[in-house]
């Protein structure tokens, strides 16, 4: 689970930049003590957000979109084993749907 989760939050560190904790507890649905506890694990780059000092601003580090790429590599090893059955148009049909599933149980913003 500590993969997946650690996955999550430096995804979305690479795609959206510097972000709060409360704004990647938002964006991936997680609760704020799970945010904490996993930056905590990955000895993030965090620091004190200037324009509000209650605030942890986190930023993605170097070590961090090095264990990105592996968890990546591992993340793609699995979904080939797993789909191998699938010929391309039933990837694709499959793609379609998880993203149709996805799309309707977003996280709602506070």
């Amino acid at each position: 689970m500590e993969a997946g989760a650690d996955f999550a939050v430096l995804a979305a560190l690479e795609e959206h930049g510097t972000l709060s904790q409360a704004e990647i507890g938002r964006r991936l649905g997680l609760d704020r003590n799970d945010v904490s506890g996993i930056l905590n694990r990955l000895e993030s780059g965090r620091q004190v957000d200037p324009a509000n000092q209650r605030c942890n601003l986190v930023a993605i580090t170097a070590a961090g979109s090095q264990y990105l790429e592996v968890l990546q590599l591992h993340a793609d090893a699995v979904q080939a084993e797993l789909l191998a059955g699938l010929d391309t148009a039933e990837r694709q049909q499959l793609q379609y749907l998880l993203a149709k599933l996805l799309d309707r149980h977003k996280p709602q913003p506070a």
